[in-house]
């Protein structure tokens, strides 16, 4: 009996495949990054080949790794990074430009002429979101508006659209299917999360023709099955999530009120509210968590651009590190009596202001400010943002239960010295668990759900286990004005 999972994470700077067993333990991993194109300020694009070239090597390098064959493989999930967009031809497979990556903000102006033209209510009342550039709905209009020709090819049906689950879909099939699931489609800004479908207002709104569009399935369903050339053999593809959806899933997070948060690339908060969607009065977005036999489970959700890039900006950038996981050292070495600010604001600023036009800045420096201090900040400023969503989503989120557990997970949660931070800054318990890999665990947890492999999502919650709690060991007095400091730190950095 096949009782594997081939899990795809397509990230935003590298892909990683990860092979699991019956038990849901990692038995092969394979991983590659991939160029990042900055053609002009504020923009961000990727190659679309050059990531299906990087999920086929990959995936063949995690079951190599793994011992194991496609006969072995019960079957395939696929995670990805959010709102990147591809559009390709429906004949050739070729894509018509780069990938438009969720960073890139060359939208921002479509975005501000909708707002002022009044669309921003309706397009939150429909799909949860706010209109900013970090979704596809702006990026694909530009596209179909900038790229020679492209508008007349997709209004005669030549052009398809989607996020990267789609693409990879895809590719992987052969061109056979042409699908998301609900929780990609909720975050194109032309998916209506109430009424689960393409909304027409809104595809008028941003020019996109119907037939461009993706069929939208569960979280949890059939995806066709891979070419069989690919892996030496056909695998059926039975489980699609939204990076940050597959690791509220892989933090077992099935019940309202339970929260993780990712820290990789950016930051991204996520609260479970169960079947009812809660409209955000502080800026944060409603969205769909995840959606198993037809029924969907909705979450508030904070996104922070900048989170580990910051700590990847230290080393490409400025050179003050060689690896990332020097900055815990640096961090615990940097000068206490300095207050260095760091607002990552890169690509500007996300939840709970989403100041689209807002650039980085560093506060209080003085002569004696150096390494140690840059790499103190960079961490401290994951803890502040958290922070500001977490405020936000209490206050949105009106529970009996005032209790907050942070289940963490992602690259930056290795270091304690972050963590602890995290802790302290929350004033609340921070549990890491034992699986990091939880995007790639949750996409596998659908796909072998779906498949038979794994058990229902109770019994999957049972099995969830704690590697480490980090508790709150900062001076009340000393967390509020630290939090002030950041406070007016991002107040002088808005736009």
């Amino acid at each position: 009996m096949s009782c594997y999972v081939l899990s795809i994470d397509q990230g935003t700077t590298s892909t990683r495949s990860v092979v699991f067993d019956a038990d849901l333990k990692i038995v092969g991993i394979g991983q590659q990054e991939f160029t990042q194109h900055f053609p002009n300020s504020g923009w961000v694009e990727h190659d679309a080949d050059e990531i299906w070239s990087s999920v086929v090597q990959t995936a063949r390098t995690s079951m190599d790794k793994a011992g194991i064959t496609a006969n072995d493989v019960a079957a395939v999930g696929i995670t990805n990074q959010r709102e990147t967009l591809v559009v390709w031809d429906r004949n050739t497979g070729d894509p018509i430009c780069n990938a438009i990556v969720w960073q890139d903000r060359r939208t921002a102006d479509i975005c501000n002429q909708l707002k002022s033209e009044g669309h921003e209510t309706q397009v939150t009342a429909k799909t949860g979101l706010l209109l900013d550039p970090y979704f596809s709905a702006s990026k694909l209009q530009w596209i179909l508006q900038t790229i020679d020709g492209a508008k007349a090819r997709a209004e005669r049906g030549e052009l398809l659209f989607g996020t990267i689950d789609t693409w990879l879909i895809w590719k992987l099939t052969g061109g056979a299917v042409h699908a998301t699931d609900a929780t990609n489609a909720s975050r194109t800004m032309l998916y209506d999360i109430h009424n689960g479908g393409w909304d027409e207002d809104l595809l008028k709104l941003f020019g996109v023709p119907t037939s461009m569009l993706p069929v939208v399935k569960d979280s949890a369903a059939d995806y066709g099955t891979t070419e069989p050339e690919l892996f030496g053999g056909a695998i059926a593809i039975r489980g699609v999530a939204g990076d940050q959806q597959a690791a509220t899933v892989g933090q077992a997070c099935f019940q309202p009120g339970m929260m993780k948060s990712t820290y990789g690339t950016g930051c991204f908060a996520m609260l479970n509210t169960g079947s009812v969607p809660v409209p955000s009065n502080n800026r944060l977005l409603t969205t769909i968590a995840y959606q198993l036999n037809g029924q969907t489970a909705y979450a508030l959700e904070g996104s922070i651009f900048i989170a580990g890039a910051a700590v990847q900006w230290l080393r490409d950038g400025l050179s003050v590190i060689e690896d990332a996981s020097q900055t815990q050292v640096l961090a615990e070495t940097a000068d206490p009596n300095q207050d260095i600010y760091l607002v990552p604001a890169f690509v500007g600023l996300g939840a709970p202001h989403w100041d689209a036009g807002a650039r980085g800045a560093i506060y209080g420096i003085t002569r004696a400010t150096g390494p140690a201090e840059l790499a103190r900040a960079a961490l401290e400023s994951v803890g502040y943002q958290t922070r500001d969503l977490i405020e936000a989503m209490k206050s949105d989120w009106q529970s009996d239960n005032k209790e907050t557990i942070l289940r963490v997970d992602g690259g930056m949660t290795a270091s304690n010295w972050a963590m602890q931070f995290l802790a302290d800054m929350l004033g609340a318990p921070v549990d890491r668990p034992e699986v990091l890999e939880t995007t790639a665990l949750g996409a596998a947890y659908l796909a072998g759900l779906q498949a038979g492999v794994y058990p229902t999502p109770e019994d999957f919650a049972k099995a969830w286990a704690l590697e480490r709690r980090f508790m709150p060991e900062m001076a009340v007095g000393l967390r509020d004005v630290k939090y002030e400091g950041w406070v007016d730190a991002v107040r002088r950095t808005l736009s």
